[in-house]
């Protein structure tokens, strides 16, 4: 094993311009062929980036929710800062509706408002400031969070030891490092050799289209297979562990992540494999108690047919039913990777653990 520091290419998903006051993000629905970044001005255009994908992954979309919510702020025109308050409230209502499954985008939008509202008795221009400092502390905050699941998440794994991915938890999908596929960003700059088997993850293709491109960018031993491909090399031996993201953790254990994700922990169980989960203490909801409680966004069929085909796949009369996410039974996980250490099981006391001095 060679553990020499080497360069590793990483991904800037989300910037802030603050010379120009103008907020940026790559469009990862151009990705891989094209690594292009848009403006997010209006709320509307916020919105649909993360309604359409251009923004995707829980912490990614709460890091962009936060520098949303000042850019939206500094377009407020109010007579005085309660007026300012009730607007921004407004604003911070339609972008947290967005996406109901990932938890990370109310609790960014929460969080500046909360920082607003102890700011209020300040002026604007200090008011603002403050919300700015907010949104940087929640992505600076995410970048030593990743790296510190990164850092556990390396800890399950030796040199040589095969991995499959679900989808796509790296740092277009949060930041830095990324969560579920941190640790082999992290291995890779410190010589240890990780295979990755990655599926497509259909039908948006996230494996294919971002975490084959992260992974192939930075070096990373990874090969893009089929959704239904995961069976073969767990059978094969190819695999000593699953690593994927996740969208929600409820109390009990349960998460929501990609669709599909559950079928490779029912997967995994059958041959023996450990599964985990990585991700922020801020995607684990407390306040559900289980998997069942997690609602689960509902996409427009057209994806399925049509997305990536020159022509349609399925006759326009058929019906689909295209779920976003599914839910992971907490039986099938081993583990929950935190930047505060992995929980095992029961998971209604390991994680309630992570909470206790929180006020």
């Amino acid at each position: 094993m060679n553990e020499a520091i080497r360069q590793v290419t990483h991904v800037q998903n989300i910037r802030y311009d603050k010379a120009t006051e103008r907020l940026y993000i790559i469009d990862q629905t151009l990705l891989p062929n094209e690594e292009k970044e848009i403006e997010l001005r209006t709320v509307e255009e916020m919105i649909e980036a993360i309604k359409m994908l251009r923004i995707r992954g829980a912490p990614a979309i709460g890091i962009c929710a936060g520098y949303c919510m000042y850019a939206l702020a500094r377009d407020i025109d109010a007579k005085d800062n309660e007026a300012f308050y009730r607007k921004l409230q407004i604003d911070g209502e339609l972008l947290g509706a967005a996406r109901p499954t990932a938890v990370n985008l109310r609790w960014a939008v929460g969080e500046m408002l909360d920082a607003a509202k102890a700011h209020l008795k300040d002026d604007r221009a200090e008011l603002l400031e403050a919300l700015y400092r907010k949104a940087v502390d929640i992505h600076e905050d995410d970048i030593a969070k990743c790296t510190a699941i990164s850092e556990y998440g390396l800890s399950l794994l030796k040199d040589g030891d095969g991995v499959l991915t679900h989808c796509n938890a790296g740092p277009l999908a949060t930041s830095r490092y990324g969560t579920g596929q941190g640790p082999f960003l992290l291995a890779a700059e410190r010589g240890i050799h990780i295979r990755v088997f990655a599926d497509e993850t259909r039908p948006l293709l996230q494996g294919a289209r971002l975490t084959s491109y992260e992974l192939q960018r930075a070096g990373v031993d990874v090969t893009l297979i089929c959704d239904n491909m995961a069976s073969m090399v767990m059978k094969n031996g190819w695999v000593q562990a699953c690593f994927v993201g996740c969208d929600r953790i409820a109390a009990n254990g349960d998460f929501a992540n990609k669709i599909g994700t559950s079928g490779v922990a029912i997967l995994a169980k059958h041959y023996g494999i450990p599964v985990y989960t990585l991700g922020p203490t801020s995607t684990i909801d407390m306040n559900c108690p289980d998997g069942a409680h997690i609602p689960i966004e509902l996409r427009d069929g057209d994806e399925i047919k049509n997305l990536w085909y020159e022509k349609p796949m399925a006759l326009p009369e058929v019906k689909c039913f295209n779920p976003s996410f599914d839910v992971t039974d907490h039986e099938l996980l081993t583990g929950i990777v935190t930047e505060k250490g992995i929980c095992y099981p029961p998971f209604t006391e390991s994680l309630a653990a992570l909470f206790k001095d929180k006020k």
